[in-house]
């Protein structure tokens, strides 16, 4: 499976020198990342990549936006997401090295840098026809194995999208933001935050992952994460990722509207066109039976788990 080639890392190449190079006797910890630079700005992190200077390796440096650093809610979530991305040790999720504060006392975590496109960039226009069905639902099996481990282990994602699928140079597909996962307690019971804390979707916003908004990107939501049903389960993955499938086949998605408002109401009212209706490429049958299965509106008409769509996905569904 060949993708585009990223920028090439300029700290990839091992030297003697780095390798060979002492440990200071006294570790200040304020001076172990160096080289700071910006990858990504989202609502709530910035994302940015440096230096270990112990192990001479370039790393990812995860942190909290400055405004949102004394937030108890967003130090909660960032705490989860270290942490749920540390315990999901899987070849489809991303190493996390350490958790910590910096020298102002703002958290931070640091993990494996990956270079590599996301699936959302994938499906790009300029991309698109460069990629077979068998190459991204290839990626789309990955993801789901990332899935069936993290629900086996009781985490739900629940932010799954192209943006948060990424397929490095060398085939490595990996789940990225566990941000929005949910875990339970040892007497079964999940810790929300309550109503009063979430504001008023804005309507002209489709993409809803900023702070005090319905958690996630709407449309990629199951109806019961729209509904907020205290009772949502992994099937909710099972649907967002069969979004993701249904935009490869269609080059679209199964609820589309300009207004936030709009695009809820299809998906908790409207059938969607099947793939092979909304696109002029040959979609082969069984896999726009799968997808269909996947975005089924009531939970327990779907696939049963991500367990099941691998199984699906394995069998030859190619006409």
């Amino acid at each position: 499976m060949q993708f585009p080639q990223p920028t090439k890392d300029p700290f990839a190449t091992l030297y003697l020198e780095d390798t060979d190079r002492r440990l200071p006797s006294r570790i200040d910890v304020n001076t172990r990342y160096a080289f700071f630079k910006t990858i990504a700005r989202g609502g709530k992190c910035i994302i940015q990549s440096c230096k270990d200077m112990h192990l001479s390796r370039t790393i990812c440096y995860k942190s909290l936006r400055p405004e949102l650093n004394d937030d108890p809610l967003e130090q909660q979530r960032f705490l989860r997401e270290a942490r749920v991305t540390a315990m999901l040790q899987h070849p489809n999720t991303v190493p996390v090295y350490e958790l910590g504060r910096n020298n102002h006392g703002d958290l931070y975590f640091t993990m494996k840098l990956v270079h590599g496109y996301t699936m959302r960039e994938l499906l790009a226009p300029e991309y698109r026809d460069r990629y077979d069905f068998v190459q991204l639902v290839e990626v789309v099996l990955q993801v789901a194995r990332a899935l069936d481990y993290a629900h086996t282990h009781g985490v739900v994602h629940r932010d799954i999208k192209p943006e948060n699928i990424l397929v490095g140079p060398f085939g490595e597909v990996l789940l990225l933001d566990w941000g929005l996962a949910k875990v339970w307690d040892r007497e079964g019971v999940s810790q929300e935050p309550p109503p009063e804390a979430e504001r008023t979707i804005e309507s002209d916003d489709l993409s809803i992952t900023r702070q005090g908004k319905l958690q996630g990107t709407v449309a990629y939501m199951s109806p019961e994460q729209i509904e907020r049903d205290p009772e949502i389960n992994a099937r909710t993955d099972v649907f967002s990722l069969g979004v993701v499938l249904y935009e490869i086949l269609a080059g679209t998605l199964p609820a589309e509207g300009e207004k936030v408002d709009e695009v809820i109401d299809k998906i908790l009212n409207e059938t969607p066109k099947k793939p092979s209706q909304a696109t002029r490429r040959h979609v082969p049958r069984r896999l726009e039976q799968i997808t269909l299965a996947c975005i089924e509106k009531k939970a327990d008409r779907r696939l049963a788990s991500a367990a099941e769509l691998i199984r699906e996905l394995r069998y030859d569904w190619r006409d």
